[in-house]
């Protein structure tokens, strides 16, 4: 019986983790889907016991400083909307064609491998299947549904090919320490996948 219990703890932290990092990673700041999930974000260091908890412990207290930063909205948009050159976009297929374009083979890939295990994401914005936060949502999508192979495949063969690429360079951006403080979360989080 302990060991049920374990292994659900297991899925359920873990889905949480991609739940509440997926919709910073994909929806603005001020969006309606992710002003619930503030407090479940700053206090993210205490659902599980991750590798580095020192460093998990001062990320959260900068995101907590930076979440009623004014600036954020924009910050969002300049890194995940894209005005101008972006320093980290965060769709896979530019990350993994050689055209580095969106829409690309990898991400008609990922599109198949949604649709053959049945999961439809659809948020309202039109956009490409691959990026980040919307794959990590997908993620916890499998784990709920029980398809842990699927959930697995998904980790292993369609996001951990680009996201430390793309995680890096997030860490790197100029523009938002919450964005970065975020990036090293979502790293310390897949390390622990």
């Amino acid at each position: 019986m302990k060991n049920n219990q374990a292994t659900h703890l297991d899925k359920l932290t873990s889905t949480i983790l991609a739940k509440v990092l997926g919709a910073f990673f994909y929806y603005p700041p001020d969006h309606q889907t992710v002003k619930p999930l503030i407090d479940t974000l700053c206090q993210i260091e205490h659902i599980t016991n991750w590798q580095n908890a020192v460093l998990i412990g001062e990320q959260c207290q900068i995101i907590a400083t930076q979440i009623n930063n004014s600036e954020l909205n924009y910050q969002f948009s300049l890194l995940f909307e894209g005005q101008g050159s972006m320093s980290a976009p965060p769709w896979g297929s530019i990350y993994l064609d050689q055209k580095q374009l969106l829409m690309g083979e990898s991400q008609e890939r990922y599109r198949q491998f949604l649709q053959q295990h049945g999961v439809i994401l659809n948020t309202g914005i039109n956009e490409p299947e691959d990026q980040f936060g919307l794959m990590l949502m997908a993620y916890a999508m499998l784990l709920e549904n029980n398809n842990y192979t699927a959930a697995k495949q998904l980790i292993n063969e369609h996001l951990l090919i680009w996201s430390p690429t793309y995680l890096k360079k997030l860490k790197q951006n100029k523009i938002s320490p919450f964005y970065r403080a975020l990036a090293m979360i979502a790293e310390q989080y897949l390390q622990i996948l």
